[in-house]
């Protein structure tokens, strides 16, 4: 794996990356002007506290509502045409916005809806697009190809509400929601244009309710995802506070207006690219939870100098600080996320860890206006501060993986069994039976590896492991699990990786008889108890067709 990344090509050399990359940027750049000038209306309609943060957890907000349905949708659809689509659906609602705010009909509950239905777009975009980075680039290129992309946003960040706060100022914010629904179509052009070498969709697709709950138990059963979720979270209910609240910072802390805001912003994403071009050279010095804290700390400092300091030159500092910490935090928990999910599940995997993440950030946008009513836009900077301290300690006991030497590329050794009963894809359960010989020296180690064989089969989506011992031939083991349907079987099997062959290697080693061993399948059938009346014949005959 080293010398694999070591030739990797840079993310920039490949020209679908190049083409699609400079096209989001774009899409990013309106994306922030319209940020911009929907939190400074929200300003001018006269929108509470709660409801100028909730612009923010608008965006935010869809993420935990129905990102593991785009999830799902990414790992079993056509990548390009769900986010195609998605494009377009965003196109449509921002030329709409565009117009209500033209002709001055929007409320601040209307903006919210629209805001938070193109959230809705955007959330089920994203799967999509993280996902196809591991389809285009190579794997030693993932996790630059996630620098450049984040590097991207920021980039758009830092420039476009700077340029979105003057144009509200020169022009009012309709003007930027203008700017942002021309600037999805470059993006809308290079996905229509873009044809896929290999197969757009899988051979095997997987209904939206099992993909979803194979998503889950997956994430559930992966140890270095359940971890990074874990800190993705806790890093999300302090975090998400220093941008909800940056309208607020503008205007009650240094007395500033619209080109103020857009001056703050442009600050903290200006922090966010300086943090995207050290990301690279601290992850080769430190290891991920080591970039982590540092950059968590970063934060923590942002938010006090931020909450403290009534000049704007010393908060633009501070935010600099502050989108630095964020981008390289962010940027590290998703790398890591990716790098821990095979391709197969990718796009779930992110997904859940972005309800967790985002979901959380939801909810402190959402919170942290609460507290700027009660207690003051610095009092409420000063409280989520404390709460992420908490996000800091949390290192010393969910650690972020170092996953960077794992192969998770498919073994595809596995092919589908020549069976003598006529078998459909939907046809099920199925029963699965392997059986092992083991010596009596070896049961012990045998049971500490089988552990570890029942985690990864659930993980792969296989249900109701348990492992038998034969009463009569005390060195036959039984390992068995279901399936609710063939197809499931056949994509269990086809989900084994490279990473998981030394925990087989462990079973082969300790397994006394031939390579591979006995295995049986079975079509599980239902058969009725029946209350037969005496009185009438009785019919023998099993219907051997029927499956439950």
């Amino acid at each position: 794996m080293p010398n694999e990344i070591t030739a990797a090509p840079a993310p920039f050399e490949i020209p679908l990356f190049r083409r699609i990359w400079i096209a989001n940027v774009m899409s990013q750049f309106g994306g922030q002007m319209q940020s911009v000038g929907a939190a400074w209306l929200m300003v001018q309609l006269g929108g509470s506290h709660t409801q100028i943060a909730l612009v923010a957890a608008s965006v935010t907000l869809p993420i935990l509502l129905i990102a593991l349905v785009a999830g799902a949708v990414a790992d079993n659809y056509s990548r390009r045409s769900v986010m195609l689509v998605a494009q377009v659906y965003m196109f449509a609602l921002s030329v709409t916005l565009c117009g209500l705010a033209w002709a001055g009909l929007l409320t601040p509950w209307l903006l919210l809806t629209f805001t938070f239905l193109i959230g809705c777009g955007m959330a089920m975009n994203a799967p999509s697009w993280q996902a196809t980075v591991g389809d285009i680039v190579p794997r030693g290129t993932i996790a630059n190809a996630v620098a450049m992309n984040s590097m991207g946003f920021n980039i758009a960040r830092s420039a476009g509400p700077a340029l979105g706060g003057a144009i509200v100022a020169a022009f009012g914010a309709a003007a930027t929601f203008t700017l942002n629904a021309i600037s999805y179509v470059g993006l809308i052009a290079v996905l229509f244009r873009w044809k896929p070498a290999g197969p757009e969709k899988p051979r095997l697709r997987e209904s939206l309710g099992n993909a979803m709950l194979a998503g889950v138990q997956y994430v559930s059963l992966s140890p270095p995802i359940r971890r990074t979720m874990v800190r993705g979270a806790l890093f999300g209910i302090g975090g998400g506070s220093i941008t909800s609240l940056m309208p607020l910072v503008a205007k009650d802390l240094v007395q500033g207006g619209a080109a103020t805001f857009g001056l703050l912003l442009g600050a903290f994403g200006g922090g966010a690219v300086l943090g995207a071009i050290s990301n690279g050279r601290l992850h080769r010095l430190f290891t991920n939870e080591t970039a982590a804290r540092i950059s968590v700390g970063m934060v923590i400092a942002s938010m006090i100098i931020v909450a403290t300091s009534r000049y704007l030159p010393i908060t633009m500092l501070g935010l600099v600080l502050g989108g630095g910490g964020w981008l390289i935090t962010v940027a590290t928990m998703n790398v890591a996320v990716q790098m821990s999910a095979p391709r197969w599940v990718v796009g779930r995997a992110l997904s859940i860890y972005q309800m967790a993440t985002f979901g959380a950030m939801a909810a402190s946008s959402w919170t942290s206006g609460l507290l700027s009513e009660s207690f003051g836009v610095a009092g409420a900077l000063m409280i989520m501060a404390g709460l992420m301290i908490v996000a800091f300690a949390a290192g010393l006991f969910f650690r972020l993986p170092e996953v960077d030497h794992l192969n998770l590329e498919p073994v595809g050794r596995w092919r589908t069994p020549d069976v003598k009963v006529q078998i459909e894809p939907r046809s099920g359960p199925i029963r699965v039976s392997i059986h092992y010989r083991i010596s009596e020296a070896d049961i012990p180690a045998f049971i500490a590896v089988m552990g570890e064989r029942r985690r990864v089969r659930r993980r792969d989506g296989a249900q109701g492991w348990i492992l038998s011992r034969d009463l009569e031939d005390p060195e036959v083991w039984i390992e068995q699990y279901r399936f609710a349907r063939w197809t499931e079987c056949i994509l269990h099997n086809e989900r084994r990786t490279h990473a998981d062959d030394e925990n087989l290697e462990a079973i082969r080693a300790l397994h006394k008889g031939p390579w591979p061993p006995e295995v049986h399948r079975f079509l599980e059938r239902q058969v009725n108890s029946l209350t037969i009346d005496p009185g009438l014949p009785i019919d023998t005959t099993i219907d051997p067709t029927r499956s439950s």
